[in-house]
């Protein structure tokens, strides 16, 4: 009975454990999100914020149709651009007709237009998945894109659509003129939607999502309809990136053609996929490091696009599960404490790894620049890009680095398969 009572004692705060690390992380989350403009508090900093803060949003609604249901779609940014267009006409409207509705409501009417529009069409695109939904969502894309600059009553045609955000009832005297009250507005929704977006994971629904993304035929034989969860999914995509265009027109008072672009379509699958689909965590990692390349690149180089491909195919190639994924493949050996074995050989691949890099880095800029002759300055070192030293330099940093990064590379497999044998024998890899 003792032996009993211990084991049914042990299994009870396993997940009580489990539930304490869960609302942890959550808090950690919220807590970070207040911290973060207390210590990082100029204007640019504020800026870069926010704008990462829409991007998790908008991410982690592509998510649930890539990672969560398995559609690939090429047009996702037509949610979001509608939601930041009605986001506006609703702030106009209240203005205009003394409504007394505050800013912190507006970005749920951004998610009602993108939820409705995604309730139009998404019955015909959800019919079929794969390749045939790809490419029906970049002809809607496309479409909807082109008709902003012929539809001028709703969309503005190239000037867009401004409003004044300070203009709408004040709530609790903030009037969200400091970026500062706009950057804790944009943090109140991304942790509203975030938490949505991740109940939703835990639901039925999403977990039948998982299923049709998995083996629709198979869903179909137990009862359920996948045209129709395929449906759902969409419905619920749309009106999170409505929300997160609702935002976005909120902190740019502004709302145009780029925001229905295939550019938009293009970052926020760059974002989620370079994150991982597979883990929920993993489209916000993608969010940040893609806006913070995309804010810091602009300023250092015209290239910046070629760099995003340049990793998207790295991605791709080496590391299909995303960031999260590298990161999640550590967690048996960390448990199993056989992760110290694999450390010096990922020291040892540094050098070389990062010899590569800066060689494709200023292969790149060598080639941007050679035409105008601009200075090149990699990490304080200045190149000339017209002369043969800096060409010559490039050649042996890209040849030399890769042929030794590849045997680096080799003794990091042959630990990681020895750690993972030990982290194997010992219960912690499957």
């Amino acid at each position: 009975m003792t032996t009993a009572m211990n084991s049914t004692s042990k299994a009870a705060a396993k997940p009580a454990g489990e539930n304490l690390r869960f609302y942890g992380v959550w808090l950690i989350g919220i807590a970070l999100l207040i911290v973060l403009p207390l210590v990082f508090s100029s204007g640019g900093s504020l800026t870069s914020f926010s704008l990462i803060g829409i991007a998790i949003v908008f991410a982690l609604s592509y998510n649930i149709l890539l990672g969560q249901t398995g559609l690939l779609s090429f047009g996702h940014a037509v949610h979001y651009g509608l939601g930041g267009f009605a986001a506006c006409h609703m702030m106009n409207a209240v203005v205009s007709r003394g409504w007394p509705i505050p800013l912190p409501f507006i970005p749920l009417f951004g998610g009602l237009g993108g939820l409705v529009f995604a309730m139009i069409i998404g019955w015909v695109m959800t019919k079929r998945a794969g390749t045939v939904f790809a490419m029906i969502s970049l002809g809607i894309g496309e479409l909807v894109a082109s008709s902003s600059l012929i539809l001028r009553s709703v969309f503005g045609g190239e000037a867009g659509i401004t409003t004044d955000r300070t203009a709408l009832p004040k709530l609790l005297g903030w009037s969200f003129g400091p970026q500062l009250q706009v950057y804790y507005l944009i943090a109140f929704w991304l942790v509203l939607s975030a938490i949505a977006m991740y109940a939703l994971t835990r639901t039925p629904l999403g977990r039948i999502c998982n299923a049709v993304r998995d083996n629709p035929e198979r869903v179909q034989f137990i009862g359920y309809d996948p045209h129709v969860v395929r449906y759902l999914a969409f419905c619920f995509a749309g009106f999170f990136a409505g929300i997160a265009g609702g935002l976005a027109a909120i902190n740019f008072e502004i709302a145009n053609s780029a925001y229905l672009g295939a550019i938009q379509s293009g970052l926020v699958l760059f974002s989620t996929f370079i994150g991982g689909t597979a883990y929920f965590f993993g489209p916000i990692l993608g969010a940040i490091l893609v806006t913070y390349l995309q804010l810091g690149l602009t300023n250092l180089t015209t290239a910046w696009q070629l760099y995003f491909g340049i990793i998207f195919i790295g991605i791709v190639m080496y590391a299909p599960g995303g960031i999260a994924g590298l990161l999640m493949m550590h967690r048996p050996l960390i448990r199993a404490g056989t992760l110290w074995t694999v450390i010096p050989s990922y020291l040892v691949a540094i050098v070389p790894t990062v010899a590569l890099a800066c060689g494709v880095i200023l292969t790149i800029e060598t080639v941007a620049r050679y035409s105008g002759g601009d200075p090149i300055n990699l990490f304080g070192i200045p190149f000339n890009a017209t002369s043969p030293a800096t060409w010559l330099t490039a050649a042996v940093l890209v040849v030399g680095g890769f042929f030794v990064a590849r045997l680096t590379w080799r003794r990091i497999a042959e630990a990681w398969d020895r750690a993972a044998t030990v982290a194997r024998d010992r219960g912690y890899l499957a």
